[in-house]
């Protein structure tokens, strides 16, 4: 009898809970991810169809998917995207993944942006762009300016800011406050690499795979936070936020 969805679903999960010491919610809920992603189905579609026989080059597609996170491979990686503040944004390796965290950036960002009024923000590091689509997308009258130090990076916000219609959005090759000169904001946003660069953490799960310059900032992790307040000054309007 061939296999069916359902068995090579509990299969991956065991491979990746056994390997990745994930508990059987989380390990479940991986397979299910990586099994949609091979068959190009939404999960709510498997829930009736978790019987049917799964054809030999579904399951190669699957197994290839399951094989690069077994070996440790982030999700958002292996998928292409991530999901962040209710929007899928395109990732690639050249930038950080976007974490449920960094959303907490954005609603205290948009609590000090009028709706009606147009103000100068500015996101700092942008990577792939999340806080900047984001914000530019809730507040259509803001002018946003996001820089980032890597191209790569660049071209990956590019794409968001495209895709999810963004058109407030002027996306700069800058480091930190360098290509900036003269111009001053109404509120400055950042979420700065703020690991020390000897941080045992750094060898640990998914930001193993992640850009080291994204996430470490010299011996204490503080270096580019430093920078980014020496610079605030300098680029706020009076009475404006600096918020990391």
């Amino acid at each position: 009898m061939p296999a069916t969805l359902d068995t090579t679903l509990r299969q991956g999960a065991d491979a990746l809970g056994a390997t990745l010491n994930l508990d059987p919610r989380e390990s479940r809920l991986e397979a299910k991810i990586l099994l949609c992603h091979a068959l190009l189905q939404p999960r709510s579609w498997l829930a009736a169809h978790d019987r049917d026989p799964i054809l030999p080059e579904q399951a190669a597609a699957f197994d290839a998917l399951l094989q690069r996170r077994l070996h440790g491979e982030p999700i958002a990686y292996i998928l292409g995207e991530r999901e962040f503040y209710s929007l899928a944004f395109k990732v690639t390796t050249a930038v950080l993944i976007p974490r449920p965290e960094t959303e907490l950036l954005v609603e205290l960002a948009l609590e000090r942006l009028p709706v009606n009024r147009s103000v100068r923000v500015l996101d700092l590091g942008t990577g792939s762009g999340v806080v900047a689509v984001t914000l530019a997308l809730r507040r259509p009258q803001a002018e946003v300016v996001a820089v980032d130090q890597s191209a790569t990076a660049l071209e990956v916000a590019r794409e968001n800011a495209q895709r999810l219609g963004a058109g407030n959005l002027r996306l700069m090759l800058s480091d930190w406050y360098s290509a900036l000169i003269g111009e001053k904001f109404d509120l400055i946003v950042s979420n700065p690499p703020y690991i020390a660069a000897a941080d045992a953490h750094l060898t640990q799960g998914d930001v193993r795979f992640e850009p080291p310059a994204a996430l470490a900032s010299g011996t204490d992790g503080l270096d580019d936070i430093r920078a980014i307040i020496r610079g605030a000054a300098v680029h706020l309007k009076s009475g404006s936020w600096l918020l990391f």
